[in-house]
């Protein structure tokens, strides 16, 4: 049996206006989920995938966190539209944004590996999800770099002063203010690291942010395979479909796919992926961030055999199952069946 990948509705029972513009929706849904993973949400005619905030370890409601974003199509929606008792349609949580398995309470990495988030504006959001994992969890020590424009854009600026008073000596949080402080340094990240180059490091915020604090780390001497990255990107639009095509030399194969009941067969194009392919055949299947981090594209290899270039959201044993990014998924057999569920 595949994993479900399908829509649910969940029922509002709480908004919490975390800042002038950040609102928790707390939702009646008994999911199961790991700290760091996010939900996709169906509306206004599209897709978007917003991180939980909440723990499984120590909440018991689901919680995620959204901030408007300006010219923001769901964002502005879910912000003046809905209210307690409304209903969300959400998939079930995913993502890979996680605690890394060896790190639990009684393990031999418990104590040596420190858990150290950076995060920017709502990058917040699932750091204080692992966070509160971690500390409840684990005898991990935690520490938080949180970078704001100013103190009124600081998110969840209570939740981490409890975590704080609750966890004395396993917790720091350090607020960078860049109206005080200007924007993060290279220098401020190596200090803020230490010597703790073991430790696992998590990242998430604006992409100009990640990039410096990921490559501040790598020159630091921190392995790659310590350092965790939530890349969530703004969707863009598709090209016209039915577009002219170009010179582009095909290769040898057939692609098909089902979409929404209907099986459309075309040729393979050589570095093309099944989102591209689908958009040159007129298709309009899911899609939203287009870097392999939402898991909003989201299809199954039924026939044939595929790679994905990029893979932020899937864990390994749904590749096992043939699930695959299909805004990242390319061909490798001469002929492959992707479909998509309905």
């Amino acid at each position: 049996m595949g994993r479900d990948h399908g829509f649910h509705p969940v029922r509002i029972t709480r908004i919490i206006q975390e800042t002038p513009d950040t609102r928790t929706y707390v939702l009646d849904a008994p999911f199961p989920y790991r700290a760091g993973q996010f939900v996709t949400i169906k509306a206004c005619g599209t897709l978007r995938s917003y991180s939980m905030s909440s723990s499984p370890e120590t909440d018991a409601e689901l919680m995620t966190t959204v901030k408007r974003v300006p010219g923001g199509l769901v964002s502005n929606w879910m912000h003046d539209h809905l209210a307690p008792g409304d209903v969300l349609e959400t998939t079930l949580p995913a993502g890979v944004f996680c605690l890394r398995e060896g790190g639990e309470a009684g393990s031999a990495h418990e104590f040596a590996a420190p858990v150290v988030a950076f995060c920017g504006g709502s990058g917040i959001t699932p750091v204080l999800s692992l966070a509160k994992s971690a500390l409840a969890g684990t005898g991990r020590p935690v520490r938080v770099l949180s970078a704001n424009r100013d103190a009124g854009a600081v998110i969840f600026g209570s939740a981490l002063g409890e975590l704080t008073q609750r966890y004395p000596g396993r917790f720091e949080v350090r607020h960078h203010l860049d109206d005080w402080e200007g924007f993060v340094t290279a220098d401020q990240v190596r200090e803020f690291a230490g010597g703790d180059t073991d430790a696992d490091f998590y990242l998430c915020g604006p992409a100009p942010f990640m990039e410096l604090v990921e490559n501040a780390l790598l020159a630091h001497g921190v392995a790659s395979e310590r350092i965790f990255v939530e890349r969530f990107a703004q969707a863009t639009d598709p090209p016209p479909a039915n577009t002219p095509e170009e010179d582009t030399p095909e290769q040898e194969g057939t692609l098909t796919l089902l979409l929404s009941g209907k099986r459309h067969t075309l040729a393979q194009r050589s570095g093309e992926t099944f989102l591209e392919s689908a958009r040159r055949a007129g298709l309009t299947p899911p899609f939203s961030c287009e870097a392999g981090n939402c898991a909003t594209c989201i299809a199954q290899v039924t026939e044939g055999e595929a790679k994905m270039r990029v893979n932020n959201a899937l864990d390994e044993d749904e590749i096992a199952e043939g699930w695959v990014l299909t805004c990242q998924g390319e061909p490798t057999t001469p002929h492959v069946t992707v479909v998509y569920e309905d």
